[in-house]
C-alpha cells in the first residue's frame, strides 16, 4: 500500500506499521465504528464507500471512496471517542491500525514520526477544504448582513 499518509516513513518503519494492521471486511450498512465510541484504532480504506455522519445520521460529514482515504484519524489527534460514524454504504475494506502500536513504533522512529503527522495534518487540511467548497456550493459565495 503506498496510502499518502506513509510518506516520507522510512521502509522499516512503514513494514511494522503495516504488519500491525489487520484487513476487516464489512457489509453494506454495517457500522465500522459509531460517533462516540472509544477511538482506539484509525482505517484506511481499502475498496468499497463509507458515509461519515454526525448526529443521528442526520449531518453528512464526507464520504469516502478513494482507495487509501483515512477515517478514524479521531484516533490519531488524541479524541478519545470518535467524532462522527462510519457507515458502509456498499461492501468495505479497510485496513484497522491500532493507535497504541502507532505510536511505540514512530516514538522509535522520531523522524518517520514527524512525516506521518505533516502528512495527517495535510489530509486534514484537504477535507477541511473539500468541506469548505461543499458548504460554498449549497450557500454560496454570500457577502455579511449588516448587523448579522
Amino acid at each position: 500500500m503506498q496510502a499518502y499518509l506513509f510518506e516520507g516513513i522510512a521502509g522499516e518503519t512503514r513494514l511494522r506499521i503495516l504488519a500491525s494492521a489487520r484487513e476487516e471486511s464489512y457489509p453494506a450498512k454495517d457500522f465500522i465504528f459509531r460517533q462516540g465510541e472509544p477511538a482506539r484504532h484509525f482505517f484506511i480504506l481499502n475498496e468499497g464507500r463509507i458515509r461519515l455522519t454526525l448526529g443521528q445520521g442526520e449531518l453528512l460529514a464526507y464520504v469516502a471512496s478513494d482507495p487509501n482515504d483515512l477515517i478514524g484519524w479521531s484516533s490519531l489527534v488524541e479524541n478519545e471517542t470518535y467524532t462522527a460514524s462510519a457507515e458502509c454504504l456498499v461492501p468495505v475494506k479497510v485496513l484497522r491500525i491500532a493507535k497504541q502500536r502507532l505510536d511505540e513504533i514512530l516514538l522509535e522512529d522520531p523522524t518517520s514520526g514527524m512525516a506521518f503527522f505533516k502528512n495527517l495534518a495535510a489530509i486534514i487540511g484537504r477535507r477541511l477544504m473539500k468541506s469548505y467548497q461543499a458548504t460554498l456550493s449549497v450557500h454560496g459565495n454570500r457577502e455579511p448582513q449588516p448587523g448579522g
